[in-house]
């Protein structure tokens, strides 16, 4: 509670924290926020999901469906072991959208706003809890990034939903309501990179049509810069001297990726019978470049992944695993501490002694930083991946594609998900829990206090190699 020292108006005013709830622990670090706020929600997605009026059918959905169901859209994943289209009412469909765009958001910066809305002011722990969850560095200016985040998520995705709009209006049939709702649905999934669509068989439907395929492809690049990059290319759009060496990182690493998935993609399915091979060459270059942006990490498809050769999922296992950029919609490790790895291996091979990146040089906590994200990744895919090949009869490729695009929250699947045991489900679960807000904010937040070490020990050189 605060503390007046002192009597008169200059007066400074302390502060002495009261005591702690009896009824609920107190949260001391923004992760443990973050980390609890994204449980709440999901909890609260699943109780509105598990209510008769959200099933199609008679009854209410189970408890699992419910729970997997939440977990997927808050995570902006887009695994289902359900089908969307058919298994969920209009309410239902209306939660996972609500529940799509308040992942995207991310749950603190959702919140924040409506604190902003109600009060016009944000405390200094509303501050560094939604500073911890949009990746900002400083705190003075996280006002303007919250809103900024809303207002670039809803102009681009009213964009998207424009478009969509005409095309399913024009081209499809469907009533001027079913477009809007079309439009608006698939629009928010695609910048969020959930990947929930109406139809059953997701965009295979749309697999030719470049009007559907590009808008979505296009939405899907601009959630996976993230926020940073588009704020930053929209004050210096012609002044790249001038971008941060995060926006180089992101658009440089993005670019490669999405140049090398795509080729890939298309060149090992253009004559595979099962996807690409029937179509004609516009719409095989169309289906390259859709299933090699989708990766990154959007778990739509137009074509069968379950039909795609194995040396396309590995190869996409690979574009999962990296991600987008860091501080957007899409998951991953994310394309940031691939480069910073890259640039710490390039210099280590030159034998420089800092590391440096686009004339600046990288700290050694970032590297650090890096290092961690990437070793910590690399054991939760391979312990869960083991796990899949001892309780079920899936082989080492669909067991690892499976769980790469869950802990990636990418959404693809070879087909399984469904199919799988309940145990395997829950384990999908807690990786998509896990990589939606990332395995140091996890670990952050498990963490019981922090610790400061006031010397250093001798240092050892342990043989390398």
């Amino acid at each position: 509670m605060p503390v007046r020292a002192g009597g008169g108006p200059s007066a400074v005013v302390k502060w002495r924290p009261g005591p702690p709830s009896r009824l609920l622990p107190r949260l001391r670090h923004p992760a443990q926020v973050v980390v609890v706020a994204f449980a709440v929600a999901i909890a609260l997605g699943t109780a509105l999901l598990m209510l008769p009026a959200a099933k199609a059918g008679p009854g209410g959905a189970g408890v699992l469906e419910a729970l997997f169901t939440a977990t997927s859209t808050v995570c902006v994943t887009g695994l289902v072991v359900v089908d969307t289209a058919v298994y969920w009412s209009g309410f239902g469909h209306v939660v996972i959208l609500g529940l799509v765009q308040i992942g995207g958001f991310g749950i603190m910066t959702s919140a924040s706003v409506l604190v902003l809305l109600v009060s016009h002011r944000m405390g200094l722990r509303a501050r560094m809890t939604a500073a911890t969850e949009t990746k900002t560095l400083g705190l003075g200016d996280i006002r303007a990034v919250v809103t900024g985040v809303v207002k670039a998520s809803l102009l681009i995705e009213a964009l998207t939903a424009l478009v969509l709009t005409l095309r399913f209006a024009t081209a499809y049939g469907e009533s001027w309501p079913r477009a809007v709702w079309l439009g608006v649905f698939h629009g928010v999934s695609a910048f969020n990179n959930a990947g929930f669509a109406l139809y059953s068989d997701s965009l295979m439907s749309f697999v030719t049509d470049p009007w559907i395929c590009v808008p979505v492809a296009l939405a899907i690049i601009a959630g996976g810069l993230g926020f940073p990059v588009l704020f930053e290319l929209r004050r210096r759009p012609r002044r790249p001297r001038g971008w941060s060496t995060h926006t180089k990182i992101a658009l440089c690493g993005t670019g490669a990726f999405l140049l090398g998935g795509c080729a890939f993609v298309t060149a090992v399915e253009w004559t595979n019978p099962a996807t690409m091979g029937p179509l004609d060459v516009p719409g095989k270059l169309l289906a390259g470049f859709f299933q090699g942006v989708i990766p990154r990490t959007a778990g739509f498809s137009s074509v069968d992944i379950a039909a795609m050769r194995p040396v396309s999922w590995l190869g996409m296992d690979v574009l999962m695993f990296v991600g987008g950029s860091s501080a957007g919609t899409a998951g991953g490790i994310k394309v940031t501490t691939f480069a910073v790895l890259f640039f710490v291996l390039y210099a280590d091979i030159r034998g420089e002694g800092s590391v440096n990146a686009f004339g600046r040089r990288l700290s050694a906590p970032l590297q650090r930083q890096a290092l961690t994200v990437a070793l910590l990744s690399v054991a939760a895919v391979v312990v869960s991946t083991v796990a899949f090949m001892i309780f079920s009869d899936h082989g080492l490729d669909r067991s690892l594609f499976e769980v790469v695009s869950a802990f990636s929250t990418t959404g693809m699947s070879t087909g399984i998900t469904a199919h799988l045991p309940v145990g395997l489900q829950v384990l999908l679960i807690a990786l998509m829990f896990v990589g939606r807000l990332g395995p140091i904010t996890v670990a952050s937040a498990l963490a019981l206090r922090r610790r400061v070490r006031l010397y250093d020990l001798p240092e050892e050189r342990p043989v390398i190699g």
